[in-house]
């Protein structure tokens, strides 16, 4: 198997999450009011699932792995925007994280009309981000992989996965202690 495999099985988990998404915002649209707790809910997905789990095996490991390698300047460019487009993620989810503390604390009509909005972009960010990948980046960059290379980066991916989640908890627990000193 090759690295790209469970980097685009967890895509298509993205996508359904992002269908789940759209559910809401026509909900919401059809005059219902937010469900902040699905929204917080898929607030945590994209920042641990989407970007700490599925973008850190790409920036810490693929990326990383790919930096060694003699990228053509398209494939340089290609992948410099990939990394942009991780922050812009970053950024959108954010903005619907405190959007949706806002719209719980206030009720008004501007910030559910904000909250709508940064959803629709991330309704329409993701899957042209995650199209570039699977379509254009991923299968080409494999190239420059030897089979042993490619089992190492699956067993980082693997290593990563493990982790991730003492790493998350750990990290709970911690910022508690740290507010109670």
């Amino acid at each position: 198997m090759q690295p790209i495999g469970p980097l685009m099985h967890e895509h298509r988990l993205i996508e359904r999450l992002l269908k789940l998404v759209a559910h809401e915002v026509e909900h919401i649209e059809s005059g219902q009011q937010p469900d902040s707790d699905f929204i917080d809910q898929a607030v945590d997905f994209f920042r641990i699932y989407a970007d700490r789990c599925h973008h850190g095996k790409e920036e810490e490991i693929l990326f990383r792995e790919l930096a060694k390698k003699p990228l053509s300047p398209g494939e340089q460019k290609e992948l410099a925007e990939l990394m942009e487009e991780h922050v812009q993620g970053r950024f959108l989810v954010r903005a619907i994280s405190e959007t949706n503390l806002g719209v719980g604390r206030h009720d008004n009509t501007v910030s559910v009309k904000t909250l709508v909005s940064l959803l629709r972009q991330l309704i329409d960010f993701y899957p042209l981000h995650i199209a570039k990948e699977d379509k254009h980046f991923f299968h080409p960059i494999m190239s420059y992989f030897s089979r042993q290379e490619m089992d190492a980066m699956l067993q980082e991916f693997d290593e990563f996965d493990r982790q991730m989640i003492h790493e998350k908890y750990t990290n709970l627990v911690s910022t508690r202690e740290d507010a109670q000193n």
